[in-house]
């Protein structure tokens, strides 16, 4: 095989790798979402499944809010007490972790994924 058709390979075989790079680089950024549910249960005891939230922005909860959270996505995110995810007294909650908000403490009413 001449030189010349190795290298027009060699450089071919380069350009597709680079557009296939570019291609799934702009791709991953439209639409991304958690992975998975976040599933939590209402001071009314009503059970609310969000499957595949956004990465991007606040996510509100139940007007009442949410008293027990599980999170079962494949990013960590952070529990408000207010509908604006913004404020103290916030929880961070990993992947595939629960928490059971105290009987005396306000009740999570958005979250945000870390990202």
């Amino acid at each position: 095989m001449p030189v010349i058709d190795r290298r027009r390979r060699r450089l071919g075989i380069a350009a597709q790798a680079v557009l296939l790079t570019l291609t799934v680089a702009g791709c991953s950024s439209l639409g991304r979402t958690a992975v998975g549910p976040v599933i939590y249960t209402t001071e009314k005891d009503a059970v609310v499944e969000v499957n595949s939230p956004s990465v991007k922005g606040c996510h509100r909860l139940v007007p009442e809010g949410a008293k027990e959270v599980s999170n079962d996505t494949l990013i960590d995110i952070i529990l408000y007490p207010t509908p604006d995810c913004s404020g103290p007294g916030t929880t961070y909650l990993a992947t595939t972790f629960s928490d059971v908000n105290a009987p005396s403490a306000k009740p999570w009413r958005s979250f945000s994924t870390v990202h």
